[in-house]
C-alpha cells in the first residue's frame, strides 16, 4: 500500500523529533538537577528575569512556542492534503484514537476533580508530546513497522491540535475585542494574499509577527497564532518549492533543538522540596496520573476498536491491537503540552509545580511501560543471510 512508504518530508520530520526526544531526557534531567542542588535559587529567578516587560519563561511560552505551533499546523495541513490523513481510512483510525486519548483522560480528571477548583485542569493529561513518544519508540530500533510511526505521529498531531482548540474555548479569560479583530483581520488579509497565489514567504511572515502582537494582548493566547499562521501559508501541490514545504523543513531543526528543550528547560526547573510526595495525593495530581497513564492507552485503545469494528476506518495488516496499546501508552507521555496547560490552568504556584512533578512522573512510567510493551509485543525483523 502507498501509505506505507514514509514521504521524504514524513521521515524527517520523524527523525528530528526522534533526536529531540533523546535531548528533552537530558535536559529534562539537568533542569530538575540544578533545580533541586544549590543554585535552585539564582536558576529558577534566571527564568523570571525581565526583559521588555516580559519574562524569560513567557517570551519562551508565549513567543517561541508560537513557532512550534506554526510546525504543527504545517505537518498536519501536509498530513492533510498530500500525506497520510488524505486517506479518510488510513487518517480514521489516529483520528477515533486521538479522540478517545483526549476524551478519557479528561473524563478520570474531571471524575476525580468534580466541584473543585482544580476542574480547570482537564485539560492538562489530554495532550501527547510528539518529541518524546517518537523518541521512546525510536528505541526499538527498525522492528517498529512503518504504520506503527505514522499511527502515533498522526495521533500525536491530532492531539496537538485538540490541545489548542482546548486552550483557545477554555482557557481564554477575558477578551481585549480590538486586538482580537485586528488580529483576525490581519489572518483574514494572509488568506487574501493566499487566494491570490503570492507564494513569497515574507509577506506571510511580516503579517504573522504582527498577528502575533495583537493576539498576545488580546486575551488568547499567543500561541495560536502559529496554527492560523500556518494555514495561510500556500501549499500549491506540496512539491518541495512550495512555499509550505520551505518553511516546514527550515523549521525543523530549530525546533527540535532548540525550541523544545529550551521550554523544557525552562519548565521542568521544579523545586521538589522536602515533602514533595504529598503534592502526589492532591486530587489534581492523582487525577493528572491516572488520565495520563490509564486513562491515555485506554482511551486510545477502545475508541480505535470501537470504531474499526463498526467500519469506520481499519487497522494496518502489519499491526496487532495490541501494538495499539502499546502506542496508547506512549501517548500518556504528556510533558510538553501538558505542562503548558498547566501554566494556563492554574495561577497558585504549589499547585502548578505539584501538577508538573506529576506529569514528569506520569510520563516516565507511561515512556517505560509503553517501550517494554512494544519491546514484547513487535516482531523482532528478519534478516536474510545472503
Amino acid at each position: 500500500m502507498n501509505y506505507m512508504r514514509l514521504s521524504k518530508l514524513f521521515s524527517e520530520f520523524f527523525n528530528s523529533e526522534k533526536a529531540s526526544g533523546l535531548i528533552l531526557v537530558f535536559v529534562t534531567s539537568l533542569s530538575l538537577a540544578i533545580a533541586n542542588s544549590p543554585w535552585q535559587t539564582v536558576y529558577i529567578n534566571l527564568w523570571h528575569l525581565n526583559i521588555a516587560n516580559h519574562t524569560i519563561i513567557h517570551w519562551i511560552n508565549d513567543g517561541l512556542m508560537a513557532i512550534f505551533f506554526l510546525l504543527i499546523g504545517l505537518e498536519l495541513k501536509r498530513e492533510m492534503f498530500h500525506g497520510e490523513l488524505k486517506n479518510i481510512k488510513i487518517a480514521a483510525l489516529p483520528l477515533f484514537g486521538a479522540l478517545g486519548g483526549m476524551a478519557i483522560p479528561a473524563g478520570i480528571f474531571l471524575l476525580l476533580n468534580s466541584g473543585t477548583a482544580a476542574k480547570a485542569g482537564a485539560g492538562i493529561p489530554i495532550a501527547t508530546d510528539i518529541a518524546f513518544a517518537i523518541g521512546i519508540l525510536s528505541l526499538l530500533g527498525n522492528r517498529v513497522p512503518a504504520s506503527l510511526k505514522i499511527f502515533l505521529t498522526t495521533l500525536a498531531v491530532i492531539d496537538d491540535l485538540g490541545a489548542i482548540i482546548i486552550i483557545a474555548v477554555f482557557y481564554t479569560t477575558s477578551l481585549a475585542f480590538i486586538n482580537l479583530f485586528i488580529a483576525l483581520g490581519i489572518f483574514g488579509c494572509m488568506l487574501l494574499l493566499k487566494q491570490l497565489k503570492l507564494h513569497n514567504l515574507i509577506p506571510y511572515l511580516i503579517g504573522g509577527i504582527a498577528m502575533w502582537y495583537f493576539m498576545l494582548y488580546s486575551g488568547v493566547h499567543a500561541s495560536i497564532t502559529g496554527v492560523l499562521l500556518a494555514f495561510t501559508i500556500p501549499f500549491s501541490d506540496g512539491g518541495e518549492r512550495s512555499p509550505s514545504f520551505i518553511l516546514q523543513h527550515f523549521l525543523h531543526k530549530p525546533v527540535a533543538f532548540f525550541i523544545l528543550p529550551l521550554f523544557a528547560i525552562a519548565n521542568t526547573g521544579v523545586s521538589l522540596g522536602g515533602n514533595w510526595q504529598s503534592g502526589l495525593a492532591q486530587t489534581y495530581s492523582l487525577g493528572i496520573i491516572a488520565g495520563l497513564v490509564f486513562g491515555k492507552p485506554l482511551g486510545i485503545f477502545l475508541f480505535s476498536f470501537i470504531a474499526a469494528g463498526l467500519g469506520f476506518c481499519l487497522l494496518p495488516t502489519d499491526l496487532k491491537w495490541k501494538n495499539i496499546i502499546g502506542a496508547g501508552f506512549l501517548g500518556g507521555i504528556g510533558f510538553t503540552m501538558s505542562i503548558f496547560i498547566t501554566l494556563l490552568a492554574f495561577s497558585d504556584a504549589d499547585v502548578i509545580n505539584n501538577s508538573k512533578i506529576a506529569i514528569l512522573i506520569a510520563s516516565f512510567i507511561a515512556g517505560i511501560i509503553g517501550f517494554l510493551w512494544l519491546r514484547f509485543t513487535l516482531k523482532k525483523p528478519i534478516i536474510k543471510k545472503l
